[in-house]
C-alpha cells in the first residue's frame, strides 16, 4: 500500500504539470488510431489509468463512449474539465468497479507500470472481465524485469514495477486474450526509456 500511495500521492501532486506536458503526438498515439480502427461504432471504451483525460480519453470520447478511471483525485478532476463528453471515476484500478463484459474495449496506457508486479496477473485478469467477449485491449506493459524502482518523476517521488516483456505477452494469454501484436515503443513521459504495448482481443 505504501507504493501505491507513493503514485497517487505523485500524480495528485504533479497533475497540471503532466498534463501540460504529455505529448499530443507520441508514438503511443498510431497505436491508439489501430485500436479505434477495430471498434463497432458507439463503442463502449474505459481508459484506464487516464489521467487527465488527455490525449487518449478525448480522442476516444469524440467516436466512442468513454470511461475513465484514475488513482488519482486531482487527475480525475481534471478530466472532467477536459473532456466534458467522458465519465471519469476515481479507484484503483487493480479493482475495476464494474460488472462483467461492460466495455467493448480498454486501453491502459502508463499505468499498470505503476501498481506493483505481483498485483499485475489480477489487473489484467480484471480487464479480461470486464471487457466483452471479442473485446479489444491496448496495454502498455514493461519491456524489462524490474522489482521495483523509486526515483524522481517530474519534481515528485513515484514508483515503477514490471516484469519482462516475454513474462507480460504469456501474461496476457494467461489471462484470456489472443494477442494481435506487440511493439515496442518509447516512453512518451521518461525519454530513454522503452515499453512494450500489446494489443489483444478477448478469446
Amino acid at each position: 500500500m505504501r507504493n501505491k500511495k507513493i503514485v497517487r500521492d505523485g500524480y495528485n501532486a504533479i497533475a497540471a504539470r503532466y498534463f501540460r506536458d504529455r505529448a499530443r503526438n507520441a508514438p503511443d498515439l498510431e497505436l491508439l488510431k489501430d485500436f479505434v480502427g477495430h471498434l463497432p461504432p458507439g463503442a463502449r471504451v474505459l481508459d484506464a489509468g487516464c489521467g487527465a483525460g488527455v490525449p487518449i480519453a478525448e480522442f476516444l470520447s469524440r467516436s466512442f463512449l468513454i470511461v475513465g478511471f484514475d488513482f488519482a483525485p486531482a487527475q480525475v478532476r481534471l478530466a472532467r474539465l477536459m473532456v466534458p463528453l467522458g465519465e471519469f471515476l476515481q479507484g484503483d484500478i487493480v479493482v475495476l468497479p464494474f460488472r462483467e463484459a461492460t466495455f467493448d474495449g480498454i486501453v491502459c496506457t502508463y499505468a499498470m507500470i505503476h501498481v506493483p508486479r505481483e498485483e499485475h496477473p489480477r489487473l489484467v485478469a480484471e480487464f479480461r472481465r470486464t471487457v466483452k467477449p471479442s473485446g479489444l485491449l491496448l496495454l502498455c506493459m514493461g519491456a524489462n524485469d524490474l522489482p521495483e524502482d523509486a526515483g524522481d518523476f517530474l519534481g515528485t517521488p513515484m514508483y515503477w514495477s514490471h516484469y519482462d516483456a516475454n513474462t507480460n505477452l504469456e501474461m496476457v494469454r494467461v489471462a484470456g486474450f489472443e494477442i494481435l501484436w506487440s511493439r515496442l515503443v518509447d516512453d512518451a513521459t521518461r525519454p530513454g526509456s522503452t515499453h512494450l504495448f500489446v494489443m489483444a482481443r478477448a478469446a
